[in-house]
């Protein structure tokens, strides 16, 4: 059975098998498919390079043993425990021969396998679509602020209650700022198809909430169709003194303090932008393990003039104001941005 790339995300399968080479897997993949290679990265090099120094033939026939070997290692392997029952998903690069090979021997054991017609290349023209074209199916509401507002734990807390939230910096591993790193992030291919499923999986008669970004999140872009629901969205600026916020960072980022090598690095990194002194007081904090300082003089000298120039651009849609004397009890703070939500829009 082949089903094309929109039943096939949709549908309901034990599992989703990608069986291109692991470097393919690793820069993308449909969502919650595991990788089980008919060829691994080598082989498939090898494969490539007989065709075209060789011939058709001897690739097809040298191809044919290895698949055949490693799909038989797939089945005493990873497989081995599968039921008669057991209905898998298969796809490769556009829905050839790898895939192809994969299904029939599969089918011959007796299980039901579906292809996915066009493979993974029309997943991923789907997705493009979605993210670089359609954009948010829901009204866009922006939960803005300055660095350290807490805007995404507020937005964790709203989720929590029901509310529809996309957590573009959970998708992109990344907290968006400076110190933002989280570990590895995704390729743009991998961001843009986790971003795509969870707009599909959005109610377009509710609003959907997201915080305020950039067009860049750590080394990733935010595709143009989701940029620009965001500079569109209505906002709603949370107010937070900048003492408030540079202890809430100091708590949040706590992980930072266990690598004063690469904070040093990071504030390097700033000295095109500041006078010496600055960068030297910087340092010194740092030294020091003074974090709140050390945040607090960030947020004044670097990133509140940035945002503000930024956010200037925004100002005349209006944005609705939620004033917070403090970012001790979140869930008070996710009180009033549920208030301000529930308040008319005027103007």
């Amino acid at each position: 059975m082949r089903l094309d790339a929109v039943n096939a995300a949709s549908g309901r399968f034990d599992d989703i098998i990608d069986v291109r080479a692991p470097l393919e897997y690793a820069e993308d993949h449909l969502p919650g498919a595991i990788n089980l290679p008919v060829l691994n990265d080598e082989e498939r090099a090898q494969v490539g390079t007989i065709y075209k120094q060789i011939s058709p033939f001897d690739a097809r026939k040298i191809g044919a043993a290895l698949v055949a070997a490693n799909v038989a290692r797939h089945i005493a392997g990873p497989l081995k425990d599968r039921a008669g029952g057991w209905q898998p998903l298969v796809y490769c690069w556009r829905g050839g021969q790898r895939s192809g090979a994969m299904a029939t021997i599969l089918g011959q054991v007796g299980w039901r396998v579906a292809r996915v017609e066009g493979g993974y290349k029309s997943w991923r023209a789907i997705v493009v679509r979605r993210v670089q074209e359609l954009g948010f199916p829901s009204p866009v509401i922006v939960l803005d602020g300055n660095t350290g507002s807490a805007k995404t734990a507020i937005l964790s807390r709203l989720a929590a209650r029901g509310h529809q939230v996309i957590d573009l910096e959970g998708l992109a591993n990344h907290r968006g700022s400076l110190f933002g790193a989280r570990g590895a992030q995704p390729s743009q291919k991998a961001f843009e198809g986790r971003l795509a499923a969870a707009l599909e999986g959005l109610d377009s008669n509710r609003p959907v909430l997201v915080e305020a970004e950039s067009s860049r999140i750590g080394n990733l872009s935010v595709p143009r169709a989701v940029w620009q629901g965001i500079c569109r969205g209505r906002r709603l600026t949370l107010n937070v003194p900048v003492t408030a916020r540079a202890a809430y960072s100091a708590r949040d980022y706590s992980d930072i303090s266990h690598d004063p090598a690469e904070v040093q690095r990071i504030l390097q990194r700033l000295a095109p932008l500041h006078p010496a002194a600055r960068i030297e007081e910087w340092l010194r904090l740092a030294d020091h393990g003074d974090w709140i300082s050390l945040a607090e003089g960030l947020m004044r000298h670097h990133y509140d003039p940035r945002y503000d120039k930024h956010r200037a651009r925004y100002d005349a849609q209006g944005a609705a104001p939620i004033w917070l004397d403090d970012l001790n009890d979140l869930d008070i703070a996710a009180d009033k941005v549920e208030a301000a939500l529930a308040r008319p829009v005027t103007g």
